[in-house]
């Protein structure tokens, strides 16, 4: 699937204040530190991203090499502001992992 069926497809499947009211109770339990509520929506985002993964075709352990920040892009146009969560962040921070690990080292000759 396309970066724009993948949007359509989430803005038809969750409501825009569902979208909105996700994202500002992932902020808003973050800051708060309602590990309870939090697990449960990071469940759901979860779920949704690897949904997202699978129709772009892409894995990040096989597909580091060739970075494809589609899926990361299709998450942040479905939900406004999530970039500004820990999730997000987390995410990022996982897939620069993976990348630098399957980046060659540099040669002190």
């Amino acid at each position: 699937m396309n970066h724009n069926e993948l949007v359509e497809t989430l803005k038809a499947h969750y409501s825009r204040d569902l979208r909105k009211q996700l994202v500002k109770s992932i902020i808003s339990s973050e800051k708060n530190g309602d590990q309870a509520t939090l697990q449960q929506q990071y469940q759901l985002i979860n779920q949704i991203f690897s949904y997202v993964l699978k129709e772009s075709g892409w894995k990040i352990g096989v597909d580091s090499k060739n970075w494809n920040s589609q899926p990361m892009e299709v998450m942040l146009e479905v939900f406004p502001k999530l970039e500004t969560s820990n999730w997000y962040k987390e995410q990022e921070l996982m897939v620069n992992q993976k990348i630098d690990v399957v980046m060659p080292q540099p040669s002190n000759s």
